[in-house]
């Protein structure tokens, strides 16, 4: 097998598990929003998310950009530089994680992180319909 055949069927299990990763934020961000969970604890559950999302996400980009597949470029480039950017510019914390229990109850950074989460699961789904295309291509060829 080739590595462009490998690296296709890879990215699809990938992007269900981001899809997940997204989903579980948007869930976590509406419960703090019912006042099901406290802030402390959404930060707890989802801090140690931030980083193998952001790592897994990286991984596909750099995979699109090696085998020069011009839509998951134009799809998850731009996104590896805006997590680069809010990881870059995070809140001052002693654990690793974007999410800071002191502001993240405020309503605008509530509203910012769910419509933020929904952006990143409609390209996380255009992401996954396009390495099920890379995929048929490259077994194809």
């Amino acid at each position: 097998m080739s590595l462009e055949i490998v690296l296709s069927i890879l990215s699809l299990p990938i992007a269900v598990i981001l899809m997940f990763l997204v989903i579980w934020n948007i869930i976590s961000f509406d419960e703090l929003k019912t006042d099901y969970k406290n802030p402390i604890d959404l930060c707890k559950s989802l801090n140690p998310l931030v980083i193998p999302e952001y790592g897994l996400q990286a991984f596909i980009a750099l995979c699109y950009l090696y085998h020069v597949q011009y839509l998951g470029i134009v799809i998850m480039c731009p996104l590896t530089l805006y997590h680069a950017y809010r990881y870059a510019t995070r809140p001052r914390m002693s654990v690793l994680g974007i999410y800071d229990p002191t502001a993240v109850m405020n309503g605008d950074e509530m509203d910012r992180n769910k419509k933020e989460g929904f952006v990143k699961l409609g390209l996380y789904l255009v992401n996954f319909f396009a390495g099920l295309l890379w995929m048929i291509l490259a077994v194809s060829n």
